[in-house]
């Protein structure tokens, strides 16, 4: 019996009008895997015998871009919508374990299949001839387990990116990786230095955003430690204090786990630590104390994110957070609107989220009452949110044209700004026009 796989109407006229000229024609790989999981794939690839010009000759009536014209590549737009298709190919000798110095056209689908990288990602499906599996990823998809096709330390010599791609098919399919595969993984990973930072920096994210992230990453840390080699003095570093039963790498791992999988916060908690070993200091009980190690985390976090080539709004967002990571303040109405005025409201959420990420990863060690007072914590900001006061610059009842037309320049127009947002905040000073100018004139010297 025939397994049925969904196609949506615009790739099957893609598919239709292949045939029609007399063409082979099939989605393939990720789109084929997603289905069979239950899952709606974001788009779908379709691969054919068809060279270039005779694809863009039978799909002469649809919008055609040569996006990838020499590898076989042309994408039609159907109803708004992308389908890449890819003509069946064989690559050649691999040059930068990345590209293959050659591509080869073929007119077989087994060839094509075979020089994908995993199992599950080397099947296609038409309706007319069903599913074609031909190196068992239906099998691997039951099995749950990541395989390469063929040999594995062929498949990661080709094209090293392949060694994250692993990990983060495993990360975010919740797969174990299959024991030659992962043997391989652990064999090649210095092959990942010839990778591009950005290609790097993309895989990483999303295995960082998988449910099993904290297990792929306790599980090859050597290939972290190749990927982030600032990581590698976390690794088997013991932590002398109550508040921590785990290594510095172990307690990393667990926190990416513990916070929700938006990409710059699970990037947060694999960072935030990253400098206590170069911070610790041990006192007369023996027990060890990292001073300083938020800071010089921002710092070495800001090193890292600019090697992956991170978008500068999210390095210093991830680097903020790290440097506030373990910043205690007050337990106040008045000390959250403090830290909320400096930060944003955003800030002091994802802010919260870090710290309950991160003493979740700790001992037993008085647990209880860290997490009563982040419950604390986040019921004074509701509390503050439903209040609604004034908490930035720009909801006082004055601006710089106000203090320009009173004398003030220059800097002294944004001191005296903040001086009166902090009146404000402290209920020293009513948002008030003129008691806010009075405020002011007290308060400072031109």
């Amino acid at each position: 019996m025939k397994e049925k796989i969904r196609i949506p109407s615009y790739v099957n006229k893609v598919i239709a009008l292949l045939e029609l000229s007399g063409y082979e024609a099939y989605i393939v790989g990720g789109c084929v895997r997603d289905q069979l999981l239950g899952s709606e794939p974001h788009d779908f690839d379709v691969c054919t015998d068809a060279e270039p010009e005779q694809m863009k000759k039978a799909l002469s009536g649809l919008h055609l871009i040569d996006t990838g014209i020499k590898h076989g590549t042309v994408t039609a737009m159907v109803e708004h919508k992308p389908v890449e298709i890819t003509t069946f190919r064989s690559d050649g000798e691999y040059e930068d374990h990345r590209h293959p110095k050659q591509v080869t056209f073929s007119k077989t689908l087994e060839e094509d299949l075979s020089r994908r990288d995993f199992t599950v990602n080397a099947m296609a499906y038409s309706d007319r001839t069903g599913l074609v599996d031909m190196f068992g990823g239906r099998d691997d998809l039951d099995k749950r387990i990541i395989r390469c096709v063929g040999e594995p330390d062929r498949r990661f010599d080709e094209d090293a990116l392949r060694i994250l791609r692993a990990m983060r098919f495993s990360s975010m399919l919740g797969f174990e990786i299959e024991d030659e595969t992962a043997a391989s993984v652990m064999r090649n990973r210095f092959l990942l230095k010839s990778i591009s930072a950005e290609r790097i920096a993309q895989e990483l994210f999303k295995l960082l955003c998988g449910d099993r992230a904290t297990a792929v990453l306790l599980e090859f840390s050597e290939v972290m430690c190749v990927v982030i080699p600032e990581l590698a003095s976390c690794v088997g570093y013991i932590q002398h204090n109550p508040h921590h039963c785990y290594t510095v790498y172990e307690h990393i791992c667990r926190s990416v786990g513990n916070i929700r999988k938006e990409p710059a916060l699970r990037m947060t908690m694999l960072l935030h630590d990253i400098a206590k070993p170069l911070c610790r200091t041990t006192d007369e009980n023996g027990v060890d104390h990292f001073k300083g190690h938020p800071v010089k985390g921002g710092e070495t976090a800001d090193e890292v994110l600019r090697r992956l080539k991170t978008d500068n709004a999210s390095r210093e967002r991830i680097c903020e957070l790290v440097r506030n990571h373990d910043n205690r303040i007050a337990c106040t109405k008045k000390s959250v609107m403090k830290f909320i005025s400096k930060h944003g409201t955003g800030f002091f959420e994802d802010y919260l989220d870090v710290r309950y990420a991160d003493t979740l990863a700790q001992s037993n060690y008085m647990i209880e009452e860290k997490l009563e007072e982040l419950d604390r914590f986040r019921a004074l900001y509701e509390e503050i949110l439903e209040e609604r006061p004034v908490l930035s610059l720009r909801q006082l009842a004055i601006n710089g044209h106000d203090l320009i037309d009173a004398g003030f320049d220059g800097r002294q127009i944004g001191k005296a700004l903040q001086l009166a947002l902090d009146a404000v905040i402290d209920g020293e000073c009513a948002n008030e026009k003129k008691e806010l100018m009075s405020y002011i004139e007290n308060n400072t010297e031109k």
